[in-house]
């Protein structure tokens, strides 16, 4: 592993880069050491002459020391510009006439190359004299991978020097800010819903420039979301049509310039657009499964619930709360209507309820008042295990146990016996599937219980029936 010292010293080498503020110029040209004259003119490029046969006398270090940078060429009312500054030492002989100094870009394959010719002054010998060189009128891209070459002139085999260089990217500071290529753009869009598209219009961006507009999921990084359209530098006009397949939180804009590494732009108009992300809950009737995943990365509270007509509230289950910004997952779940997922954000809550459209099994309760005893019924389309007991709702999400649980199986019934003390508005029978581990407790309540042959019913005077019967679909 790396060491923390190892790894704070990168990290401040990689801010020293970005951070580094460009040399200026206001004029490009070339400048050898006092006492020599020399001046410049194109050559015939990199790949124009052959190398001859070095003479003997010819010293193995005529050519010493290149070194590259990068120099910023600003002129008043005219954009900067970034050049090519090269240095090399050559020492002089009368077997060399010159030099020439050669950029080739590995990015366009195009080349540059100068010649540079001495002349001495007047009675004094150059032979064996160290001469110091400065070019710096090679004009270069942003990010652009540069080859130098520094040959002697005429050109001899195995004297020359070369060097690869990577010229500074918009995230430099100082060339982010002053280099027109490094313009990021503006944008601005119109949504058509219906066909669900989007036009992207761009402004503020070099109109010499090709530009790059796409659509992405925002993630730890923007993931491609439909292929990327290009808006050409010739074009007059700068706005281009993308389709989307869902408007999505995450969705958004993204445009740079057709350079290497260029800055981008991001654009993201729909992250309070939440609602769309609760919709992707699918259940496993294999595995009993009830699996919901994001869609875009979203702090969520997720739990479920049990849905009650009053008020369209949702009581929450217990020990079903998951805090997760990834899949949540819920095994052995009981697929009753009124089992619902809740998803709880710093924008508010939503319910969701996937079994409320009746597309799986079922079940359901009912009670019947016989004497002095409730009996209790459970019809359902599969095999399910039951417990049932009475309780007293003291809150709309508690019911405390009044007695002992009972088992029941579908199609069996069981018997409660009620005391008349225990008959009155808060008084409930509930039930529960005990095969799952997610069950939504259904209660039926102000069950009036029929004393000496005699059944009550909500509010109503006595009335002498055999039984009364409820059932939960007509309660809370």
């Amino acid at each position: 592993m790396i060491s923390t010292y190892v790894q704070i010293l990168l990290i401040i080498l990689f801010w020293n880069a970005d951070c580094q503020i460009i040399p200026r110029i206001e004029e490009c040209g070339l400048s050898c050491s006092q006492g020599i004259h020399c001046k410049s003119k194109p050559s015939g490029g990199i790949f124009s002459s052959f190398c001859h046969d070095a003479p003997a006398s010819l010293s193995s270090v005529v050519l010493k020391s290149m070194k590259i940078s990068t120099v910023m060429k600003c002129v008043q009312g005219s954009p900067c510009s970034l050049h090519l500054n090269i240095k090399g030492t050559l020492s002089l002989d009368e077997n060399v006439r010159g030099l020439e100094i050669c950029s080739f870009s590995l990015d366009t394959q195009q080349s540059q190359c100068i010649n540079v010719r001495f002349t001495k002054k007047k009675g004094k010998m150059l032979s064996g004299k160290k001469v110091q060189v400065q070019f710096n009128c090679i004009e270069v891209n942003v990010a652009q991978h540069i080859y130098v070459t520094m040959k002697t002139v005429p050109h001899y085999c195995e004297v020359k020097l070369s060097q690869q260089y990577y010229v500074e990217d918009c995230r430099n500071s100082d060339v982010g800010k002053y280099i027109p290529a490094c313009s990021a753009g503006k944008l601005d869009y119109n949504l058509d819903r219906a066909r669900k598209i989007v036009t992207v219009n761009v402004s503020n961006f070099p109109r010499d420039q090709d530009y790059y507009v796409r659509l992405c999921h925002k993630w730890f990084t923007c993931e491609d979301a439909g292929a990327f359209a290009v808006i050409k530098g010739k074009e007059s006009f700068k706005s281009v049509s993308l389709k989307y397949s869902q408007l999505l939180p995450c969705l958004c804009i993204e445009g740079w310039l057709a350079l290497p590494d260029a800055r981008r732009v991001q654009l993201c108009p729909f992250e309070n657009d939440t609602q769309v992300l609760w919709d992707n809950i699918v259940y496993n009737p294999s595995t009993q499964t009830l699996a919901w995943e994001p869609a875009c990365p979203v702090l969520v509270m997720v739990n479920l619930c049990r849905f009650t007509k009053l008020n369209d509230h949702c009581e929450d289950i217990e020990k079903s709360f998951k805090n997760s910004s990834e899949k949540v997952k819920y095994s052995r779940v009981d697929t009753h209507p009124r089992l619902c997922m809740k998803f709880t954000t710093k924008r508010g809550s939503w319910i969701k309820c996937p079994f409320a459209h009746g597309e799986f099994p079922a079940w359901k309760m009912r009670t019947a008042a016989v004497a002095e005893q409730i009996q209790v019924f459970f019809t359902s389309q599969t095999k399910a295990q039951f417990s049932v007991l009475v309780c007293n709702r003291t809150q709309m999400a508690s019911c405390e146990s009044l007695g002992m649980h009972h088992s029941v199986s579908v199609g069996d019934p069981v018997s409660i016996t009620m005391s008349q003390e225990m008959c009155g508005s808060t008084i409930c029978i509930q039930g529960w599937r005990t095969d799952v581990d997610y069950s939504v407790p259904l209660q039926i309540c102000d069950t009036f219980c029929g004393f000496h042959g005699q059944s009550y019913s909500d509010g109503n005077p006595p009335k002498a029936m055999a039984h009364r019967m409820k059932s939960v679909e007509s309660l809370h």
